[in-house]
């Protein structure tokens, strides 16, 4: 039996379809730091974690009490925020992941180096 024009269309469609489903059900959402959220000794929270691009992390916090400064691999190890980065204030920030290293620190003083920080590497 052959499949006619209009049934390999369909077909195609939902296989297409199908396809799309199953790479957007890959994105998850984190709570970075779980429970406890965004605070001190953060910084090990991503180990044993696998993270892709199009992951969201979401950032619970006090505002006034935190922030959120996505930094490059200089500025995290520094515990300095670049000229021009995103700073995040809400209490609860989504951020979406991209493929490769982002780095995320507080921008406080003393919470960096106190370890509010994550350095996450996105497949």
């Amino acid at each position: 039996m052959s499949l006619g024009r209009g049934s390999a269309m369909v077909a195609l469609m939902l296989s297409l379809c199908l396809l799309l489903h199953s790479e957007m059900a890959h994105a998850a959402t984190y709570t970075v730091g779980g429970a406890n959220g965004w605070t001190f000794n953060t910084v090990g929270w991503p180990k044993g974690k696998r993270f892709r691009a199009g992951d969201t992390l979401v950032f619970n916090y006090s505002p006034g009490a935190h922030n959120v400064v996505a930094v490059n691999k200089g500025a995290y190890n520094a515990c300095r925020t670049p000229k021009g980065a995103k700073i995040y204030t809400s209490g609860s920030d989504q951020i979406k992941l991209v493929k490769g290293p982002n780095y995320f620190i507080c921008n406080f003083s003393g919470h960096c180096e106190s370890g509010t920080k994550i350095a996450i590497n996105a497949v």
